[in-house]
């Protein structure tokens, strides 16, 4: 553990080399110690909790503000309302938070709360504490928060709660009053209303005191093994009681979750030059879904390995993969996943989960702000190490995300991907823009800058920007390091517009031995075109067309023809070539599918 902990250090250390919208980068630092009992039979909890909170803003800070997640499962909360008025309501949740009864219902309850010692005025609003300090916090200083809260866990009807369907006694997620993130754009304390989060660096040390008989998995390394035993290590003798108390340190994450079940089976397996992996899932389940977490162990050594060599190494020595939550839902070091599904499933949703670990835990962007900057880099990297592990041979891996994203183009209810989570019209369309669309951003990216410089971008946004908060604009300006090229254009158009791609042939015309071909941009979305010429005598010829505002162009293939730029104002664009007309057989645009080209009926020309 000291050796993860002094690679933390210097990943922190590095905080302030990089730059982010052209100032010196800074993030706040926290330090949580707390002391929790859970009661399983009433599924009430309560202790204390003491924060210190590190100010590394340029900024005097007179306030600050607590996430208090559970307070969304109460009937009339915005989770509730909105989940009753959005256009398609999630299945999940329904008007089921309407209906909790008293014993139900969740709650977090700051009983106290001082700063340095003196009381501080605080206010609930929903899911979020207002806290009016005693003093500011000073540019540069610390504040010592200390607190005693109570809380009440749910039924399981979005992430976290009791009793899932599956069983699963305590799946607790998001579950402790938590520090709002304060950055260069200043807080983020959104209510919690349906989508996923964002938080403060820094340091956990954590005790939960509940019934002996569960076993307890999650973020973190387990500091007394022996005491608690549950496959943790040998059981130590001691004189009998109720209750064990789990005590767990976390350095340099950015969330706590644990989960906990008097029936789970603990395996592990160790990762090789990797971290040791945890499986925690319920001894009464059917013997094929026992089976299959089982059979899920391997895989998951392989989707470990898979991420460490093609982002970046995973620097932590233990992860969990744990039955519980509603679906499928990325912690620190760990996730909760529901376990009774198919084989190739259970693998999908835990290489997606495990994405996560590097696309929003490692590399913490702001899930409200810019949920496809995690979704889909998870969803884009999961469905290569799905492949491999299924030995799936495909010339087109992201079909169904191209499709589901032309769906939604056509459909008119498309919003930009610079949307706040919460703002989407429909589910629908927050899940296609953030997982789908978002996977494309990739897709398209390593068409415009080429295999070799994407592979590269994605390694070096890691080693810039692990241990921090990265912007959309900072991963794409990595890859304009890593490639000279200028890529604002992409981001501008692909994330915060719904343009689309649609290139066309418009037409090929005989000119004293030669053939003018020209082509069309009807899409407003610019893009770099590929073009295919195939001759009646079975050959192809390949051209390439920069983007002029690219100021450059990726690598391309010797066999390949470089053309002169299209400036993207120019509706249509001509070359001659020295073929005869008679030669050709057909000139086809974009004949990998490599571009998101709404239109395909108008991207190939048959020439007669």
């Amino acid at each position: 553990m000291k050796n993860t902990f002094y690679v933390l250090a210097f990943f922190v250390g590095l905080t302030s080399i990089y730059s982010q919208n052209n100032f010196k980068y800074w993030q706040q630092h926290v330090d949580y110690t707390m002391d929790i009992n859970i009661d399983v039979k009433t599924f009430q909890y309560g202790g204390s909790q003491q924060l210190i909170y590190t100010n590394n803003s340029p900024d005097d800070l007179e306030v600050v503000f607590y996430h208090l997640f559970y307070n969304a499962f109460q009937p009339g909360s915005e989770m509730d309302v909105r989940s009753m008025t959005i256009g398609d309501a999630d299945s999940r949740v329904g008007d089921r938070i309407s209906k909790l009864q008293k014993e139900d219902i969740g709650f977090l309850n700051v009983v106290r709360l001082t700063q340095n010692g003196e009381q501080v005025k605080h206010t609930v609003v929903g899911t979020v504490l207002e806290v009016e300090l005693k003093t500011p916090i000073i540019s540069g200083e610390s504040a010592v928060f200390e607190m005693e809260f109570q809380g009440q866990v749910p039924p399981v009807i979005r992430r976290a709660g009791k009793n899932s369907n599956e069983g699963v006694a305590l799946s607790m997620a998001q579950w402790y009053p938590k520090m709002a993130e304060y950055d260069f754009e200043g807080w983020h304390a959104d209510p919690y209303i349906s989508r996923e989060f964002h938080g403060v660096w820094g340091n956990f040390d954590v005790k939960l005191t509940l019934d002996k008989n569960y076993t307890v998995g999650g973020t973190g390394y387990l500091q007394n093994p022996t005491e608690v035993g549950h496959g943790y290590g040998e059981k130590e003798t001691k004189e009998k009681s109720d209750v064990l108390t789990w005590h767990f340190v976390a350095p340099n994450v950015h969330d706590f979750t644990w989960a906990a079940d008097p029936n789970f089976v603990h395996d592990t397996l160790q990762v090789p030059d990797g971290p040791l992996l945890h499986f925690l899932y319920k001894k009464s389940l059917k013997r094929k879904y026992k089976k299959r977490w089982e059979d899920l162990q391997e895989p998951t050594s392989k989707i470990m390995q898979y991420y460490s060599n093609t982002v970046g190494k995973y620097p932590y020595n233990q992860y969990s993969v744990i039955q519980g939550g509603d679906g499928g839902m990325e912690y620190g070091m760990c996730t909760l996943i529901t376990g009774e599904r198919s084989f190739e499933s259970l693998v999908g949703v835990t290489a997606h989960e495990i994405g996560h670990t590097w696309f929003q835990f490692l590399m913490a962007s702001n899930e409200s702000k810019h949920p496809w900057l995690d979704e889909g880099f998870a969803e884009y990297t999961c469905t290569f190490i799905e492949n491999t592990i299924f030995g799936i041979d495909t010339k087109e891996p992201l079909k169904r995300h191209y499709d589901r994203y032309y769906y939604l183009a056509k459909s008119g209810k498309e919003q930009p991907m610079s949307t706040h989570a919460d703002r989407f019209a429909y589910n629908a369309s927050y899940s296609i823009s953030t997982y789908s669309k978002g996977a494309l951003v990739l897709a398209q990216l390593r068409y415009i800058i080429g295999e070799e410089n994407f592979e590269k971008t994605l390694k070096e946004y890691f080693i810039d920007w692990a241990f921090k908060h990265p912007t959309p604009n900072d991963f794409f300006r990595t890859a304009e390091k890593i490639t000279g090229l200028e890529l604002e254009w992409f981001l501008t158009d692909w994330t915060q517009t719904t343009n689309t791609i649609d290139y066309g042939v418009k037409g090929a015309v005989a000119t004293k031995g030669q053939t003018k071909i020209t082509l069309e941009r009807v899409g407003l979305m610019p893009m770099p075109v590929e073009i295919q010429l195939i001759l009646k005598d079975g050959s192809t010829v390949n051209y390439y067309i920069p983007l002029q505002m690219m100021r450059g162009e990726k690598p391309i293939k010797d066999s390949t023809v470089l053309l002169n730029d299209w400036a993207w104002s120019y509706p249509e664009y001509s070359f001659s070539i020295d073929v005869n007309t008679s030669e050709i057989e057909s000139i086809t645009l974009d004949v990998n599918n490599a571009t998101a080209d709404v239109n395909k009926e108008n991207n190939q020309l048959k020439v007669l």
